[in-house]
C-alpha cells in the first residue's frame, strides 16, 4: 500500500473518533491514523511466497517476549486477510520488539501526531479502550481486534467499542462526567487546532447537549442501549460509522 493510500486511511479512519461533540478540526487525521505508525503499511515488504511467509512469520513469533496467537486463528477471529496480518505484525513488530505495548510507548507513539496539543488523557483513555484484558498492555492480539472492529466491524461492533471508550470505569454505564473527561481530553489534544476556535465552557456545552438526547429516562446514567439508539439516530454518525468500510 503507497503513502498515499495511508493517507485515504488516515482521512477515512477519522470516524473513530465521531464521537457526540467531536469537534471540527482543520488537520483531520484520525484515531487509527495514529495507530497507523505502529503498522506502516507503506514500507512493508511485499510477501514472496507463503513457505517463505511461514517461514518468517513463525521466525518473527519466536523472536518477541509475547508470543502472539497463530496467524490461522488471527485470521479466523478478526476480519483481516493472513496477507494483511504479517504486514500488521511486522509494523506492530517494528516499533515493539517485545510484541506488546505499554502504555508509556502507547502515548509516545500517538503524542507525535498532536504536537499542537496534550493527547495524553486522551491517548489514556483510548489505550484502556484497546487493553481489553486490562493487564496494563496492549498485545497484537488487542490491537488488532480493536482495529478490525473499527475499521471491518458491523455499526453495532463500532458503538459498542465506542461505548467501552466512554465508560471509563467499564462499570457498564455512562455518567456525564465521564463524558466530559473524554470530551475534555479530545480538545485538549486538539489544542488550537479546531475550527472555530474553542472556548474554555465549550466542551461542558456539548456534553450538556449531548447527554440530555441520550440519557431518555433520565436517570444520571447512559447505557448502552440508550447510547447506541441515540447514535442510530444521529446522520453525522451514521455517516461517519460507514467511512470504515473497505479502507485497506
Amino acid at each position: 500500500m503507497d503513502a498515499k493510500r495511508v493517507e485515504t486511511v488516515s482521512a477515512r479512519v477519522d470516524a473513530a473518533a465521531s464521537s457526540p461533540g467531536y469537534p471540527q478540526v482543520v488537520h483531520r487525521r484520525g484515531v487509527r491514523a495514529r495507530l497507523m505508525r505502529l503498522c506502516p503499511f507503506s514500507t512493508a515488504k511485499k510477501p514472496t511466497s507463503s513457505n517463505q511467509n511461514s517461514v518468517e512469520d513463525e521466525l518473527e513469533l519466536s523472536a518477541v517476549r509475547h508470543r502472539p496467537e497463530g496467524l490461522e486463528q488471527l485470521e479466523s477471529q478478526t476480519r483481516f486477510s493472513r496477507k494483511e496480518l504479517q504486514i500488521l505484525y511486522r509494523g506492530f513488530k517494528n516499533e515493539c520488539p517485545s510484541g506488546i505495548v505499554n502504555e508509556d510507548t502507547f502515548k509516545d507513539i500517538y503524542s507525535q501526531f498532536f504536537p499542537q496539543g496534550d493527547a495524553s488523557t486522551y491517548a489514556h483513555f483510548l489505550f484502556n479502550a484497546f487493553d481489553t484484558d486490562h493487564n496494563g498492555s496492549v498485545s497484537f492480539e488487542d490491537f488488532v481486534m480493536g482495529l478490525s472492529i473499527l475499521l471491518r466491524g458491523t455499526v453495532q461492533e463500532k458503538l459498542n467499542w465506542a461505548f467501552n471508550l466512554y465508560d471509563i470505569n467499564k462499570d457498564g454505564y455512562i455518567t456525564k462526567e465521564e463524558m466530559l473527561d473524554i470530551m475534555k481530553a479530545i480538545y485538549d489534544m486538539m489544542g488550537k487546532c479546531t475550527y472555530p476556535v474553542l472556548k474554555e465552557e465549550t466542551p461542558r456545552q456539548h456534553v450538556e447537549v449531548f447527554f440530555q438526547k441520550m440519557d431518555k429516562n433520565r436517570d444520571g446514567v447512559v447505557t448502552i442501549d440508550e447510547f447506541i439508539d441515540c447514535c442510530q439516530n444521529d446522520e453525522n454518525i451514521m455517516r461517519s460509522m460507514h467511512l470504515f468500510e473497505n479502507v485497506l
